[in-house]
């Protein structure tokens, strides 16, 4: 180390010479204090958070009632395993998840520590409740990085020789309608997709054998991609015809950031069992499975879980997030935020033709890149450099999609309205710098 290194890059350097090569680095920005949408280095240089500690912070962040009610629990008792001692912040938080995030006439929950957890229990859920192996997952999907989820995952940069992978795992074409659509409309390019999704059943693997298909209504690290509605319907009725249950990974898209509690109540397509953390808990490591209760009562006792389940800690911050997020009405907030983006970034499109596609639900807002305006030319280069010269302004950003060629926006829904513009004013200035 040097005199003249900034704190941040002699903190980097200390990271590079201690923290293995395989833990990744989406941004080089430093943190010594964080508050609402201002992430405050290790210099004392304040930056506008865009990336949300990937979509965790929806609710900003530390925020005073959160922090108070972790310092509450923290005095009161840190773990006793739900398995061990019944505690009540546990039940008060699935009876609450129960109420926003009803599935069918009675809902049951479960508690786990991170998302991909979330995802492992959903699948021994559905395959416990069919008695069946099989599982269909979708191409640019991401699920996790446990076996399971690395298995459902499609992006092969998070499983670079890391196989075998688990058995019974099918993958479909995800319906991207920008990439893939050509000269269709939306309904024929959706009564294609079905088809080729029925297909599947006599092509790819023998549908009575499948206990389940698990998809993201929003895809998070595949590019912010929403699902089609009439896909989505025709989905549900699929499952419904041939005994398959349906799941929405609803991990990154949940708790506000689409403008409801989770993305599926936008489409009104109700899932047999559904997955959430990140925002959930404003940072604390804290996931839930939910479902109908005789699909999530299949499961037998002992088989789902694990020592950290729901810790009472994790459970306190989760409960302060969701009543914070009612009293401050962030699903309302949430849909403002998106419109103003959109309008922004579609306005601005118009003179940069390098912006292929702006998509998204509520403030979950994607910007993809392409070259000679062609879906299938994907900018990689461009994106890197904007989100490395917005970092060098004081924005923080991360990129996605299976070629990083995606600006994704998912700053906390508490950002003011000059926040937001200052952000959306290095974005278009990085833009133009490099287009």
């Amino acid at each position: 180390m040097t005199e003249e290194q900034t704190k941040s890059q002699q903190l980097l350097d200390r990271r590079k010479n201690i923290v293995a090569n395989g833990v990744g680095v989406f941004n080089t920005a430093t943190v010594k204090k964080a508050k609402g949408a201002i992430i405050t280095d290790v210099d004392g240089k304040e930056h506008i958070d865009f990336a949300g500690g990937i979509g965790v912070v929806n609710a900003g962040h530390c925020p005073e009632p959160v922090v108070k009610a972790i310092q509450e629990q923290a005095e009161k008792y840190l773990h006793t395993s739900f398995n061990v001692v019944t505690y009540e912040p546990y039940i008060q938080l699935c009876e609450e998840l129960a109420e926003i995030l009803p599935h069918g006439e009675k809902t049951k929950a479960m508690l786990i520590s991170t998302g991909a957890e979330a995802v492992e229990n959903a699948i021994k859920i559905a395959r416990q409740a069919t008695k069946r192996p099989a599982v269909i997952c979708f191409t640019e999907a991401y699920h996790g990085r446990t076996l399971m989820g690395m298995s459902l995952t499609s992006k092969v940069n998070y499983k670079f020789s890391s196989g075998p992978f688990a058995p019974e795992v099918y993958r479909i074409p995800f319906p991207n309608f920008y990439k893939y659509h050509g000269t269709q409309s939306m309904e024929e390019f959706v009564e294609t997709e079905l088809k080729r999704l029925k297909e599947s059943a006599h092509s790819m693997v023998d549908i009575n054998s499948v206990a389940a298909i698990i998809v993201e209504p929003i895809q998070g690290e595949g590019g912010f991609n929403p699902i089609p509605q009439k896909y989505l319907e025709g989905l549900r009725s699929f499952c419904d015809e041939h005994g398959v249950l349906l799941i929405f990974d609803e991990i990154q898209s949940g708790f506000c950031r689409t403008g409801h509690w989770a993305s599926w109540q936008h489409y009104g397509v109700q899932p047999d069992i559904s997955t959430y953390a990140k925002s959930m808990g404003s940072g604390l490591p804290i996931a839930a499975v939910l479902g109908r209760a005789e699909i999530m009562d299949a499961a037998e006792p002992g088989t789902i879980g694990g020592t950290y389940i729901g810790s009472p800690v994790c459970c306190a911050a989760a409960l302060a997030t969701i009543q914070l997020m009612k009293d401050e009405n962030l699903n309302e907030r949430a849909l403002y935020i998106g419109k103003l983006i959109t309008e922004r970034m579609e306005n601005f499109r118009k003179e940069c033709p390098e912006i292929g596609d702006v998509r998204g639900l509520g403030a979950m807002i994607g910007i993809e890149f392409i070259q000679d305006n062609d879906p299938g030319k994907p900018h990689t280069e461009l994106c890197a450099k904007i989100v490395k010269g917005c970092a060098e302004e004081g924005l923080i950003l991360i990129s996605a999609g299976t070629f990083k060629n995606v600006i994704r926006i998912l700053c906390p829904l508490v950002i003011t309205d000059e926040q937001l513009n200052s952000a959306l004013d290095i974005l278009e200035n990085q833009i133009k710098k490099h287009t």
